[in-house]
């Protein structure tokens, strides 16, 4: 097939699909002077939307036709032969595997890997301290109602990971094809196709739920086994290599292969691998407070007098600013048309996310926002201080808000003016299960509310509203990424042998598209040197 680039559709142009199709034929056809096409798909799709008087999606093309030569040979710039995008199968190895291999964490790299071995013959077993995503649903809700905290209700822990309650965002910044691998397995289970070429995807909490039961199923129909409400209490090594694991204090699982897929907030293993003298090293990383704004704002600042147009979604953001002292702040997770959770872990904290479902279609948005700390910010030198830093503002967020599980909130212009808030006007929190206003400038360090100040503002000028009197803040969002990173080597393998650490919590990712794929290549890794298991 031949790949086009640069094609430009107006909005009215993709009114829906069959259109825009349509749209897209003739347009490559007039352009390039050819009178059939025999198949096209689109590879990738982007608003431009540069120009708020002429807003533009942009598409990159496959398509065939019995002049392919004739197409190629007129030497344009934007057209060139389509790449091979597929998912090439690792040959397998000769070793003998004894025992199982066995993953730690149902989050995004634990779920491919599982995926990915399974599918290749090597029979994981899966363990997850966290429950199936349908008791997830029943026992976050009950945390809402009652306030009782409960570690199983967190909405860190489970089936799916910390993802499955967010916008189930896609986007990435690596160049890797296991991306398309991801994104083409998503649809397979029911993800929307539009998924594969839309500059930046997401599924959407709702779908994402549905989509993980079903690659469950799929893993244990391939002889795979998940393991739920099932946490690992302690490594068994031997000669510095693993034999096994203790799971929930008493039973044992024997094996020589362990790929931790722990997620961000796995502080108790995080303090068992401490324990166990693994290399790791404490690592920097965010904190900061959710920002919401009505949705409408949003999409009337981004696209203008075409806000309302049908071709348009939710509108969403990404911002950065560098403060003069060396410290920035950022927009991420941004969630169009969705709500803020409570995402909290431990009892007497308070932690904030965000999370969209599917269609984007609530009144307000929300993105974390977010100052970068240092280790020199940590109170000690210990390869644990991050975790300590974010669980004394965790504590601090749940005691301001009222010792209940309320949030603290501010609106941004009192925060700006250092000032305590009275009472919301037009924009009103998503957070459940309340919150309590406070003054963010008195509990906060210093250096994160004055370069939020200095964001804020910043953002305002390329975003008009992001800045208003009444947008709200709430408070604290401390799980940007993992505060540790779990060493290893060339091959994924820790100084521990026949450990393997992966994604987020491991320290080497940061999302779902870049925990899957890691997750993908470690599962890989262990294929080249193993046989599948009979």
């Amino acid at each position: 097939m031949i790949r086009v680039t640069e094609i430009k559709l107006s909005l009215d142009q993709v009114i829906n699909k069959d259109i825009e199709k349509e749209n897209l034929i003739n347009t490559i056809k007039r352009k390039y002077k050819i009178d059939k096409i025999l198949e096209l798909a689109i590879y990738k799709k982007a608003i431009d939307a540069r120009h708020k008087s002429a807003i533009n999606f942009v598409y990159t093309v496959d398509f065939s036709t019995k002049r392919e030569n004739e197409v190629l040979a007129l030497k344009d710039k934007h057209i060139s032969l389509t790449p091979n995008t597929k998912y090439i199968d690792v040959k397998s190895g000769n070793s003998v595997l004894k025992n199982r291999p066995v993953i730690v964490g149902f989050g995004p790299s634990g779920i491919f890997a599982a995926y990915v071995l399974a599918k290749n013959g090597y029979r994981p077993i899966i363990i997850e301290q966290g429950v199936d995503v349908d008791q997830r649903d029943i026992l976050y809700q009950n945390f809402i109602d009652t306030r009782k905290f409960e570690k199983k209700a967190s909405i860190q822990f489970g089936e799916g990971g910390a993802g499955t309650y967010s916008d189930g965002k896609l986007t990435t910044s690596i160049s890797d094809l296991r991306c398309r691998f991801v994104l083409e397995t998503l649809v397979n289970y029911g993800a929307d196709k539009e998924i594969l070429y839309i500059n930046k995807p997401h599924v959407g909490t709702d779908k994402l739920k549905e989509i993980i039961k079903l690659m469950r199923k799929e893993i244990i129909s391939y002889g795979g086994e998940v393991k739920f409400d099932t946490e690992m209490t302690d490594f068994l090594i031997e000669k510095n290599r693993v034999t096994g694991i203790v799971v929930n204090n008493k039973e044992v699982i024997k094996t020589e292969i362990l790929l931790l897929g722990i997620g961000h907030s796995s502080r108790s293993t995080f303090e068992l691998i401490k324990s166990r003298e693994f290399n790791i090293s404490a690592k920097p990383f965010s904190v900061g407070l959710r920002i919401e704004h009505p949705q409408k704002l949003i999409n009337q600042s981004q696209y203008g007098e075409f806000s309302n147009h049908p071709s348009l979604g939710a509108a969403d953001y990404k911002f950065v600013f560098h403060d003069s002292s060396g410290r920035s702040a950022y927009t991420f997770c941004m969630c169009p048309g969705g709500y803020v959770v409570c995402g909290s872990t431990e009892e007497g904290g308070v932690v904030t996310n965000g999370m969209s479902e599917s269609k984007r279609d609530y009144k307000n948005s929300n993105s974390a926002l977010l100052v970068n700390v240092k280790l020199e910010d940590f109170e000690s030198e210990d390869v644990l201080a991050g975790m300590y830093f974010q669980r004394n503002l965790e504590k601090l967020a749940f005691k301001s808000g009222g010792e209940n599980y309320n949030a603290p909130v501010q609106l941004v212009g009192d925060f700006i003016n250092n000032t305590e808030s009275q009472s919301f006007f037009d924009v009103l929190p998503t957070y459940k299960p309340g919150t309590k206003f406070v003054n963010f400038n008195e509990i906060l360090p210093k250096y994160i509310t004055d370069t939020l100040k200095a964001g804020i503002i910043d953002f305002d000028k390329k975003l008009k509203g992001f800045a208003m009197n009444n947008a709200i803040l709430t408070g604290f969002e401390t799980r940007s990424s993992s505060p540790i990173r779990i060493v290893r080597d060339n091959n994924y393998e820790s100084n521990i042998k026949g450990v393997y650490p992966m994604g987020e919590g491991s320290g080497y990712a940061g999302g779902i598209m870049t925990s899957a794929v890691d997750g993908i290549k470690v599962a890989e890794q262990i294929i080249k040197e193993y046989k599948p298991i009979l």
